[in-house]
C-alpha cells in the first residue's frame, strides 16, 4: 500500500499485480528519469500493464513500464518504453536479485508515487497466482460480501 503520510501524492497503482500476483515483501525505489517523463507522471499518464523489475549486473531496472510522451515537451521527447533504473540501496538489490532467482518469484511495480517531490516506486517481491488461486479468491471475495450484507441486515 501506498504511505499515507503527509507529503505523498499518488500517481497511479497497479491493479493487476494484487490480482495476480501473492505479494511477499515492499520495498520503496527511486527512480531517474527526464524532465518530460516527470512531467507526464504529473498528468497521470502511466501504464504498468506488463511491467516488472529486473536485476542486471549489480543494478535493478524497471522494464515494460509506459510513460507517455510529455505534448510540451520540444523536441527532447523521451522513449515511452523505456528501461529505467529504479535507486535502491545495494543490499536491496543482491536479495532481490537472489529472490528472483528462486524459483517462481519475481518483483512487480505495485504504485508509483510523489513523496516530497520525488517520485517514488513501490515494488514488491511476488509469487505468481494460478488461475484457480484467483477463482478462490474472487469466491471468497463474494461469499464475505454476501455475509457482511445479511450481517448489515439486521442491525
Amino acid at each position: 500500500m501506498t504511505p499515507k503520510k503527509s507529503g505523498v501524492k499518488p500517481i497511479a497503482r497497479n491493479k493487476n499485480a494484487r490480482r495476480n500476483f501473492e505479494l511477499l515483501d515492499f520495498y520503496e525505489a527511486g527512480m531517474v528519469l527526464t524532465g518530460p517523463e516527470v512531467k507526464s507522471l504529473r498528468l497521470g499518464r502511466v501504464s504498468f500493464k506488463d511491467g516488472y523489475v529486473r536485476v542486471k549486473s549489480g543494478e535493478a531496472w524497471l522494464v515494460g513500464v509506459h510513460i507517455a510522451p510529455y505534448e510540451h515537451a520540444g523536441y527532447t521527447g523521451h522513449d515511452p518504453d523505456r528501461d529505467r533504473k529504479l535507486l535502491l540501496h545495494a543490499h536491496q538489490i543482491r536479495l532481490l536479485g537472489a529472490k528472483i532467482e528462486q524459483k517462481g518469484l519475481s518483483v512487480v511495480p505495485v504504485s508509483l508515487y510523489f513523496k516530497n517531490g520525488r517520485v517514488k516506486l513501490e515494488i514488491a517481491l511476488a509469487k505468481g497466482k494460478k488461475t484457480f488461486d484467483r477463482r478462490d479468491a474472487i469466491k471468497q471475495r463474494d461469499v464475505d460480501r454476501d455475509t457482511a450484507r445479511e450481517l448489515n441486515r439486521y442491525r
